[in-house]
């Protein structure tokens, strides 16, 4: 059976503080609407309808400029509502795909003339592609200039992926802190392979986003802090945040966006 979403609470306040000029969201997603963009008969989750203009008056309420809108699970490997919903951010867009292992160079270069900067892989999505497919995407993107996000289930799966993942010629981008258990602590073989990785690595890139997903004590999060601040403390300029709006597949209490940005603020310093 498909589970079907919360809705996001599109009640938003200012944040604590300003952003400043050009802050970004380094991950939203567009549900919708359905009648235009269909969900895959292989998703795992039925999202609300969420569309680009409803984002957009998120961004407004919080100060963000610019996004990256990444496909969601939930429209396939269709991508025709990210690259709407790009065109419609217009030079404040970009854009992360789900393709096939089997896309061609020229489909790649019509995705990359709307906007379209990197493919995702994931070893959790129904309706995704898996890391097993990660050097052979390398090759495919390396001469657009795309990144790799990288989706884990669990942070302890970087371990065996670290010497091809030191090798790779393309920018990678390792998505929820890499996914760490808050039982296992920052000390875990796991999350130590991936600061080291962050730390040693030009092409590596973490994405901060979605800590409330991993958290098992809720709001507000604490038992994650140490793993942000462990990153933080590591390579901040090899960091990116992301709203994760609208937060798909999440079973718990529906956090704040506004909220969640105060946190990222403040344990940043």
């Amino acid at each position: 059976m498909i589970k079907s979403c919360q809705p996001p609470i599109l009640d938003w306040s200012s944040p604590a503080k300003t952003l400043p000029p050009g802050a970004c969201d380094c991950h939203a997603h567009i549900f919708g609407p359905f009648n235009k963009f269909p969900l895959s008969d292989k998703r795992g989750y039925t999202p609300h309808e969420c569309t680009v203009e409803t984002y957009m008056g998120m961004q407004a309420a919080l100060g963000i400029e610019r996004a990256v809108i990444v496909q969601g699970s939930a429209h396939g490997n269709n991508n025709r509502v990210t690259v709407d919903a790009v065109r419609k951010l217009g030079v404040r867009g970009k854009g992360i795909a789900l393709v096939s292992p089997k896309v061609t160079d020229k489909e790649l270069e019509t995705l990359n003339s709307v906007g379209i900067c990197g493919v995702r892989l994931s070893t959790i999505s129904k309706a995704g592609y898996s890391i097993k497919f990660l050097q052979e995407m390398a090759s495919k993107v390396q001469n657009f200039g795309w990144l790799i996000q990288l989706h884990f289930r669990s942070v302890d799966e970087v371990i065996e992926l670290v010497p091809v993942l030191a090798r790779l010629r393309v920018k990678f981008l390792i998505d929820h802190q890499g996914n760490p258990p808050p039982s296992k602590g920052t000390a875990s073989p796991g999350f130590q392979a991936l600061l080291e990785l962050l730390k040693n690595s030009e092409n590596c890139w973490v994405k901060l986003r979605s800590w409330y997903r991993q958290s098992t004590i809720g709001f507000p999060y604490d038992d994650m802090r140490p793993f942000v601040e462990a990153l933080i403390s590591t390579r901040p300029q090899h960091l990116v945040w992301g709203s994760n709006w609208p937060h798909p597949n999440f079973q718990g209490i529906m956090p704040s966006d506004t909220e969640l940005l105060d946190q990222i603020i403040k344990w940043f310093g």
